[in-house]
């Protein structure tokens, strides 16, 4: 088992090496950040001089390695739009981001799985035909658009929710969450179920479809031959069984539901990291828009070695494996 977890550390340290090197590469041609601090007046010594000031005079591979040698520390340099050290503009929006993506996690889990099971169970049931119906619908709309109906639809016409912001906010010790207060409730409503809609789809067909498959296995009628309750055999031995595909999907929507939560945090104004990263963006604001997608990657690295531990834990011919 120590080995597995030193083989996956190693593989993710190599994984993070290459996304930060292409990131910083990749946006060296996104546009020249002294221009959009300085305007197009400003003359070629205040240019020159504001270059130098910034280190970007030297060249691409010293720039990088001092980029790594200060993310490894937590530290990726100043923003050149705003002036203030990236890692705090990271850590004051990644509260923001990380509790929209876990409360629409929780929803897609929480309607998935037994939705999924439901219409595996009752495949032939008008209320499981309705179910997959929509599950169609929710997986080919877009999310801005479904955003724009929502908004439109319970802020607009009846108001009963706010379209935009976090909302009210409290602070422990130096995490802020709004997920405290009544009013931080009702701003996260719209933009979580916006972002929960597609994983409610995805889950519900992945455990439909291996529910199906593990009911067909010959452990189940051999289970159902001995006697034993539909309750033991659906929930204790199916279900169990189908849980190591739904893990794998779960754990890359989760860092999944981080990374691309930009055009909702967009669409509702989310004060979150995936905003930071579209404002960045129109601004050529380098040093965010690699440490972005640095701490992204990351995500992504710890989402999936926590699932490889899971898989582990789930099924005994893994742990076999592993050993």
């Amino acid at each position: 088992m120590l080995s597995f977890i030193l083989r996956r550390l190693l593989q993710s340290i190599a994984v993070l090496l290459s996304v930060a090197f292409l990131a910083f590469v990749l946006f060296q041609f996104v546009g020249d950040p002294v221009s959009s601090m300085v305007g197009q007046d400003a003359s070629a010594e205040v240019r020159a001089q504001l270059r130098a000031d910034l280190g970007l005079d030297r060249s691409v591979p010293v720039q990088f390695l001092s980029f790594v040698g200060n993310a490894v520390t937590g530290e990726f340099g100043l923003s050149l739009k705003q002036g203030r050290a990236v890692s705090t503009l990271l850590a004051e929006r990644f509260p923001a981001t990380l509790e929209l993506a876990l409360v629409a996690a929780v929803l897609a889990l929480v309607l998935g799985i037994p939705l999924g099971v439901y219409t595996a169970l009752r495949r032939e049931g008008a209320l499981s035909r309705g179910v997959l119906a929509l599950s169609l619908i929710g997986v080919s709309m877009p999310t801005f658009l479904l955003g724009i109906l929502l908004i439109w639809l319970f802020s607009v016409t009846w108001a009963w929710l706010p379209s935009f912001g976090r909302g009210e906010t409290e602070m422990w010790g130096p995490w802020s969450t709004g997920l405290t207060t009544a009013d931080g409730w009702r701003h996260i409503v719209l933009p979580a179920v916006t972002l929960a809609v597609y994983q409610v789809t995805l889950i519900l067909r992945l455990v439909r479809a291996e529910m199906l498959e593990v009911l067909r296995s010959d452990f189940i009628k051999f289970a159902k031959a001995r006697g034993l309750p539909n309750r033991t055999v659906y929930f204790g031995h199916a279900l169990k069984n189908s849980l190591v595909p739904v893990i794998t999907i779960t754990a890359l929507q989760l860092g999944g539901l981080i990374a691309f939560s930009l055009v909702t945090e967009t669409v509702f104004q989310w004060p979150g990291m995936g905003l930071l990263f579209i404002q960045a963006v129109q601004s050529s604001d380098i040093p965010v828009m690699a440490a972005y997608l640095c701490v992204i990657a990351l995500v992504f690295v710890v989402v999936n070695l926590v699932a490889d531990l899971l898989y582990v834990a789930v099924d005994p011919r893994l742990r076999m494996g592993a050993r």
